[in-house]
């Protein structure tokens, strides 16, 4: 019960240290209000206006069609280009695709010699290049199949697709509840791992050695506190920001990955209190804990699907914490998952957080020993 009396004073003690930094208590505003909106409303991976010129060498009914069919809001109305203009306009950035019809490409189609029709892209572009083509060739075959008359052949079974969440497979209902989770691994680490150089470089530390407080005491406090306040922020921004402000459904529990969140903070602090013992000063700390944040944020499956990885990488970050948080989340938020299912989730960010701490405490004690 000391213990516990300690941990909770000492606990206090950090929220009036964090609530008494203005600057920092507005930037976990920021941090889960605007970047939150500039993200949803900013990135998306669909085809969204996409500049598109034509060369049409053909001028016939089968070609107009074609153009016509090209409409927002994936494609800017297509415009006609000269073929010298081409290069000069892709290279500009003012065209994404050009697509070329030869001469007598309608004369060809009614005979069935299957013309060629050649499409130009600006790689560079790569979201748009690579899902545009898609869809252009999506078009171009319904088109020349509804010119011709020629239905979609008899199927013995027809599929029917039911899409339980986000029907329009629409990027706006990922990016906003992936940034928070990504925001949350940013100011875990970063927070904690501040929370003691801050002490270190105030001098406040000599003081707590003084005081008939331990280590481990004075680590889950600092734990304890940051946590607190990031996850009641990130659940607020789930709620107001993301449900109600942006409009994006939540398909599953809240309360439970508000769970999934405390033990997620629990695994995640207690590395950045691991790497605080390491660098001396907050620069270093910050040029520490960037390749780390990083690194754990393209491995988790947040920004690009894990199956596209090479296998060893998989294996290596299969059981990270922020990799496990990742997959706890979109199970629990956008497939209904319930707690039979995510449990196994839940227990590796215990155990990997219960390892952190472990070498924390370590650290700790060893710093707490130079400086004492």
């Amino acid at each position: 019960m000391r213990s516990l009396k300690n941990i909770w004073t000492l606990t206090i003690k950090e929220l009036r240290s964090l609530f008494g930094d203005t600057v920092l208590f507005l930037m976990i505003g920021v941090v889960f209000s605007v970047t939150i909106y500039t993200v949803a409303v900013g990135i998306n991976t669909e085809v969204r206006n996409a500049p598109i010129g034509i060369i049409d060498s053909d001028r016939t009914a089968l070609t107009r069609q074609i153009q016509e069919a090209l409409q927002q809001p994936y494609f800017i109305p297509p415009v006609d280009v000269k073929r010298e203009e081409v290069d000069e306009l892709m290279d500009k950035g003012e065209l994404i695709f050009v697509l070329d019809f030869p001469p007598g490409f309608e004369r060809d189609v009614l005979a069935g010699r299957k013309p060629q029709a050649q499409l130009l892209i600006d790689a560079t572009t790569m979201t748009q290049a690579g899902v545009g083509q898609i869809y252009i060739a999506q078009i171009f075959n319904e088109q020349i199949s509804s010119f011709l008359k020629q239905g979609d052949p008899p199927l013995i079974a027809k599929p029917v697709l039911n899409m339980v969440y986000n029907p329009n497979a629409d990027s706006y209902w990922y990016t906003p509840v992936m940034e928070v989770s990504n925001m949350i691994t940013l100011l875990a680490l970063g927070l904690s791992g501040a929370a003691v150089i801050r002490e270190r470089e105030r001098g406040t530390i000599e003081h707590l050695l003084v005081m008939p407080v331990n280590a481990t005491e004075i680590v889950m406090s600092k734990i304890l506190a940051n946590g607190m306040v990031i996850l009641v922020a990130s659940m607020l921004s789930m709620v107001f920001m993301v449900q109600y402000f942006l409009g994006i459904p939540i398909n599953g529990s809240l309360v439970l990955f508000g769970i999934g969140v405390a033990v997620y903070l629990f695994s995640i602090s207690a590395l950045g209190i691991m790497l605080s013992t390491i660098a001396p000063t907050m620069p270093q700390f910050a040029l520490l804990m960037l390749p780390v944040l990083v690194v754990s944020l393209l491995l988790s499956g947040s920004i690009a699907p894990r199956s596209n990885m090479p296998e060893m990488v998989q294996l290596l970050s299969e059981y990270w914490p922020t990799t496990q948080f990742i997959a706890f989340g979109q199970n629990v938020l956008f497939r209904n998952a319930g707690l039979d299912i995510v449990w196994p989730e839940l227990l590796a960010m215990t155990g990997i957080g219960g390892l952190f701490l472990i070498f924390a405490l370590i650290r700790f004690k060893a710093m707490l020993e130079q400086l004492g």
